[in-house]
């Protein structure tokens, strides 16, 4: 891991290159109280390094300080776009122009969304998007997904936080049997994730 500062604290990023030739940077964070050595992650960090992606994961200042609960939006976004800005030099030339797609998992996807226009981000990776919380529906987060941005969701059918719809740019994949933490079969985010990169 390396430590990156923010004007939220330290964070973490540690990436993996590909065998041959980078053709885009994907950039993924960590659940609300998770981290990024999730399965589904994981599973999508090395799919994604095998179809030719530097790939890197960040852990935010909050994790980092050991505490679970995640702090407001501005503080989560400010610390993200701070660390992704500065991965192409930390990673070195093989990074530094690629086409770059943010994502990550639940909280994670979400700040990945809110962002990705503000860091130049060219499509996102949204797993376990959190459309609503647990049995209220009526508080819906789609606007967080934007329309005309290429954007993959993929989310269990089983999901107690909700399935986002699919609009304009924005395609779903719904996994059948799995839950919000997407680990009954991590190996088909990770293929779903690599089929969707594939066509970029």
């Amino acid at each position: 891991m390396t430590v990156v500062q923010t004007p939220r604290g330290p964070a973490e990023a540690d990436w993996v290159l590909p065998a041959g030739r980078p053709t885009g940077l994907l950039v993924l964070g960590h659940g609300a109280g998770g981290s990024v050595d999730a399965p589904d992650v994981c599973a999508v960090r090395d799919a994604a390094r095998a179809g030719g992606f530097v790939v890197a994961r960040v852990t935010q200042p909050y994790r980092v300080a050991g505490r679970r609960a995640p702090p407001a939006a501005p503080t989560l976004d400010e610390a993200w776009t701070t660390v992704v800005a500065a991965l192409p030099e930390l990673i070195g030339a093989k990074a530094r122009g690629l086409p770059l797609i943010v994502g990550g998992r639940s909280s994670g996807a979400r700040v990945a969304c809110r962002t990705a226009r503000a860091v130049g981000a060219v499509g996102v990776v949204a797993l376990a998007f959190p459309l609503h919380p647990p049995g209220r529906p009526e508080v819906s987060r789609a606007a967080e997904l934007d329309p005309g941005l290429p954007t993959l969701v993929v989310n269990g059918d089983r999901d107690p936080f909700g399935v986002p719809e699919a609009v304009g740019a924005v395609e779903v994949t719904v996994l059948a049997g799995e839950k919000h933490d997407l680990k009954r079969d991590p190996a088909a985010v990770g293929e779903a994730v690599a089929a969707w990169l594939r066509r970029r």
